[in-house]
């Protein structure tokens, strides 16, 4: 019987980490994305926030398992913001 709880738990354990190495890969590419548009912005550029907010549902898909974050959503203006400020 108790090998079986260690197995549940182990289990267990390993998808809790596989979600958060998942958050981790994608938080990651979240942020090379606002890099981009925010290199793009400061060149006065065309940018998208698409794949910024593509990520950030992934993202906030994964978070209604419980073990991470949410991100929220990027607009164009707030980029153009964060742009003016710096």
């Amino acid at each position: 019987m108790s090998g079986n709880v260690h197995e549940a738990i182990s289990k267990h354990s390993k998808k809790q980490h596989e979600v958060v190495k998942t958050f981790i890969n994608l938080e990651q590419m979240r942020e090379l994305y606002i890099e981009e548009a925010v290199d793009l912005c400061q060149q006065t550029k065309p940018f998208t926030v698409d794949k910024i907010n593509a990520v950030t549902r992934s993202i906030n898909d994964l978070a209604k398992k419980g073990i991470v974050p949410t991100r929220k959503y990027v607009t164009e203006e707030m980029v153009k913001t964060y742009v003016g400020r710096k």
